[in-house]
């Protein structure tokens, strides 16, 4: 009787610590599935991600002086869609859209979301971009490269007109280096991008010849299991035959609404920058599903 009274004890205790270890690393897709982490094969991601950036000043003609302008604003909302294609879980597939829509002439930030055609708006779906995304190396698996060709769906000379500007009609070529690094305590995260682009295509457009190189870094913390807190800055430097560049910082959150279901908003302050670089706020708000 003695001997049945241990072994039932030892079971107990082996079904207790198990559930504890299970417990301890049982991570969401907040945690696991960061921009570094390549999808499984069969899995997908939809990101529907929008945001909102106003201005109030600008910049001059090669210089960083700014000077006051009547407020500009420059909406877009991006969907991207991947799924994971190879058994080794280390190429996706995918594609993104985008929509914009900008205001001009001293019109209210949220004038964007206005269904009016007027002489100070300009709207529409402005590019695509079939993309795909592999984990180059086998032991790295929190390091990532997002290679995408954006193709204007804009006529060649339309960017801006007596209406305003909508978007580039310059093809680009981007890519996207992501890396993550999640410290032993599980309640901190570094998540780090460089996003290179390079314009080509169309000699009516700023962008043409021009090289864009972002990097940014962005600091998570996770108070809980479904929410996340974190801060960031990201440089954008374009050379060539344009030339801009600008600084910003920003704060926001994600939490996890269902097992399928994460919400992001972003709050970023561009606090500087050179050659008729807006000097502006932004507002976003995103939502992902992966299932």
């Amino acid at each position: 009787m003695k001997r049945i009274s241990i072994l039932i004890t030892a079971m107990l205790f082996s079904v207790a610590s198990f559930s504890q270890e299970e417990e301890k690393e049982e991570k969401n897709n907040l945690q696991v599935f960061t921009p570094s982490k390549l999808l499984n094969k069969g899995q997908w991601d939809i990101k529907w991600f929008n945001g909102l950036y106003t201005e109030t000043k600008q910049t001059g003609a090669n210089s960083s002086d700014s000077r006051d302008i009547n407020r500009q604003n420059f909406f877009t909302s991006t969907l991207e869609v991947f799924t994971g294609i190879s058994d080794n879980n280390r190429i996706n597939v995918g594609g993104i859209i985008e929509f914009r829509s900008n205001t001009f002439g001293g019109r209210q930030a949220l004038s964007v979301f206005s269904l009016e055609d007027t002489t100070s708006d300009r709207k529409g779906i402005s590019s695509i971009a079939p993309s795909v995304k592999i984990q180059p190396f086998e032991n790295i698996g929190n390091f990532s490269i997002q290679s995408s060709i954006h193709i204007p769906l804009l006529e060649s000379g339309d960017e801006a007109n007596a209406d305003g500007f909508l978007d580039q009609t310059a093809w680009s070529f981007q890519n996207r280096f992501f890396y993550d690094y999640t410290f032993a305590s599980g309640k901190w995260q570094l998540f780090t991008e460089l996003n290179t682009e390079y314009g080509f295509g169309d000699d009516k457009s700023f962008a043409n010849n021009t090289f864009l190189v972002v990097p940014g870094a962005f600091m998570s913390y996770f108070p809980t299991r479904d929410a996340t807190v974190l801060v960031f800055a990201q440089h954008s430097q374009r050379f060539g035959d344009f030339e801009q560049d600008n600084t910003a910082l920003g704060l926001g959150g994600k939490y996890q609404l269902t097992d399928v279901l994460n919400i992001e908003v972003l709050y970023s302050n561009i606090v500087r920058g050179y050659n008729f670089q807006g000097l502006g706020e932004t507002y976003s708000i995103g939502l992902r599903a992966l299932f």
